[in-house]
């Protein structure tokens, strides 16, 4: 997966609590197991005046003025900014898939689902927990000022505002491990890609009947 280092986005303020899941990706686009194709469907009943089904044109579709990610000052954000107990619900990994695929590289929220949260860790999708107080802060800045931009540093662990603020939170320290050096469940596998090849061999000369 992609490394994380540090990341200075646009911020889209989704100012909703609860989010679960389903909102993120509706269960009628889970059909595939692909990491890729998601961005398009995020938040689809929230995006789209229609009832969205796979393989639709979605530039045939009729969007949603009022939503937040079709206006104009919120496209290619790259932070989302959201309210207490992101990602509950169902454990779907399509919804952590469909916010990278969209474009998101991090999202700040005062909790998270704990599913989502681990979900997120695994394909390089940031999320970050910060005060409440804070997040209402950000949240009157991001409405007040357009093209509001946050700076995210993974390994200071900080994000930084426009007025030079300084916030910073809390990763296990695995995690960002795993996200300075790109590296999901398979690379971490592949690391020890010489001791498993040794390990078979040694075991197909041990005990060659399981090879028969």
């Amino acid at each position: 997966m992609e490394k994380f280092h540090s990341c200075k986005g646009l911020v889209a303020p989704l100012d909703r609590a609860n989010i679960d899941t389903d909102a993120i990706i509706p269960k009628q686009f889970l059909k595939s197991i692909k990491r890729s194709g998601f961005g398009q469907n995020l938040f689809d009943e929230w995006r789209y005046l229609d009832h969205g089904e796979p393989g639709m044109d979605v530039t045939q579709r009729r969007l949603n003025p009022d939503f937040i990610l079709n206006q104009p000052r919120y496209r290619g954000a790259q932070i989302l900014l959201a309210r207490a107990n992101f990602g509950c619900g169902s454990s779907r990994e399509h919804a952590p898939w469909a916010l990278q695929d969209y474009g998101f590289r991090a999202i700040i929220a005062p909790s998270f689902a704990d599913i989502f949260f681990s979900n997120c860790f695994k394909i390089g999708l940031l999320p970050i927990v910060l005060d409440t107080n804070i997040v209402d802060r950000i949240f009157h800045e991001v409405n007040s000022t357009e093209g509001y931009c946050l700076t995210v540093n993974l390994e200071k662990q900080t994000v930084t505002t426009p007025s030079g603020e300084i916030c910073t939170f809390d990763v296990d320290p695995f995690r960002k491990h795993c996200l300075l050096n790109g590296l999901d469940e398979i690379g971490l596998t592949l690391q020890y890609a010489d001791k498993i090849k040794a390990f078979e061999e040694k075991r197909r000369t041990e005990q060659p009947w399981l090879f028969a």
